[in-house]
């Protein structure tokens, strides 16, 4: 179907609710008029009520994944859920899911939605805009009596903050080993999971296959300071990076700072802060959107009196582009071997964890930014340097991301901010893609 038979399809489709005026004070919408708009001040009230739920003095929230605030955060989310019109349960992963009927039962469900834990200290925007957003269109839809073919599944993963853990569990990757790991709750992830209503003991209920849905698609903010720098109002999501994680361990020699000569050293300390000076140079060397990062050291003894004989790190690479990152890995460890010989050290590297990329499907992209032009938004593709579950979702469906701006690319604090007017843009684009989605045909094999 051509771009023109489309947006005929899709106008007539909409109808008379189409014409319906916005009512958001936020922004004055640009972009054709016959397409449906969400109601912002509705959208931003929620937004406001939810991040009651763990509100911390700096003035995010600290809506830890399996605390009471969460359990609240979960209970407020499933209201607003049940008054939009959607049918709900709780998958024994503990994932909040709700669904409304399509005309066609015969096609697979379009999934969308994102999650509302938080980090500790953490902002009011970081899966929540998507979250309240996709349960704003539905219930939009409602109100304008838009019936889609597909049925909608609108999903809340629980603990997206910790690893992902919700939208792992439905694709049955949630190993004995991650039910005992203990959590910034204090609870472990399997106890945790009951406390919200999962059942950990039947966690393979929770688990769908590839083909159950025919599209994913995720509302989120940027997190970084792309479209804010260039004015601009979406990103269309090329793809999710990979996240490689591995330990660094430096031994050296630890002796009496005193005594022992400088030429005399094999000083860990020393060594380790070469490795880092040379991992930002590695990762700069080459063009590219590549991201290096040292995040943690420990240092032994760690005293001021003893040369430090060990050191430990982390090192963390991130790109869309798995082959650079075993290119920069390959020059850091020759690099590393170079400064272990310089002071008589050592230096592992060792894997602790791999996230490959997850591209986004160029069918998805292509409704992103045709909507974009509908609504008169300016849109750019860019990837995301953040994990989201939508890594999880690019196994079972086509997926797809939508991306808004962050004021100063601040996220993870209480600083993180994303304006009311954003926040509107972006249900619109989520609630306009999603009918846009809906018209397409799933049923050929998905692409990058």
């Amino acid at each position: 179907m051509n771009r023109r038979a489309f947006s005929h399809q899709l106008v007539t489709a909409l109808g008379a609710f189409a014409m319906a005026p916005s009512a958001s004070r936020f922004y004055a919408p640009a972009g054709r008029a016959d397409v449906p708009r969400t109601n912002g001040d509705r959208l931003n009230l929620h937004l406001r009520e939810l991040a009651e739920f763990g509100k911390n003095p700096q003035g995010g929230v600290s809506r830890v994944g399996y605390t009471d605030a969460d359990k609240q955060g979960r209970e407020y989310a499933m209201r607003r859920m049940r008054e939009a019109g959607l049918d709900i349960r709780i998958d024994t992963a503990g994932n909040i899911i709700g669904r409304v009927a399509g005309s066609d039962q015969r096609l697979k469900p379009i999934l969308f939605g994102s999650h509302i834990d938080s980090v500790p200290e953490g902002g009011n925007y970081d899966g929540t805009l998507g979250s309240l957003s996709a349960i704003e269109s539905i219930q939009t839809m409602r109100e304008r009596k838009i019936v889609t073919k597909h049925p909608l599944e609108v999903v809340i993963f629980q603990f997206e903050e910790g690893g992902l853990y919700g939208s792992r569990g439905m694709i049955g990757a949630l190993a004995e080993k991650d039910l005992g790991l203990v959590n910034w709750s204090g609870k472990t992830i399997r106890d945790g999971i009951a406390f919200i209503g999962g059942d950990p003991q039947r966690l393979n209920e929770a688990k769908r296959q590839p083909g159950d849905y025919a599209v994913y698609l995720e509302l989120h903010i940027e997190q970084g300071g792309t479209l804010e720098q260039r004015k601009l109002d979406v990103g269309i999501v090329q793809g999710i990076v990979g996240v490689y994680r591995w330990e660094v361990t430096v031994d050296g020699f630890a002796n009496h700072a005193g005594t022992t000569a400088m030429a005399d050293r094999h000083d860990a300390l020393l060594a380790a802060a070469r490795f880092i000076d040379m991992v930002n140079r590695t990762v700069t060397s080459v063009p590219g959107r590549q991201v290096g990062t040292v995040g943690k050291i420990q240092i032994s003894p760690n005293t001021p009196n003893v040369v430090p004989g060990k050191a430990s790190l982390s090192l963390e690479l991130r790109d869309l582009d798995a082959a650079k990152v075993t290119s920069l890995l390959e020059t850091i460890r020759r690099e590393a071997q170079a400064i272990a010989s310089a002071n008589g050290t050592s230096i592992r590297i060792e894997p602790i964890s791999a996230n490959a990329p997850a591209m986004t499907d160029a069918r998805v992209r292509r409704a992103v930014g045709e909507t974009a032009q509908t609504l008169g938004l300016k849109s750019v593709e860019l990837p995301s340097g953040a994990g989201h579950d939508a890594q999880s979702m690019s196994i079972l469906a086509p997926m797809g991301m939508i991306f808004v701006p962050s004021v100063g690319g601040i996220s993870h604090s209480p600083k993180e901010y994303t304006s009311p007017g954003d926040c509107v843009r972006g249900a619109d684009m989520l609630l306009n893609t999603i009918l846009r989605l809906d018209q397409m045909d799933w049923s050929r094999p998905a692409s990058t």
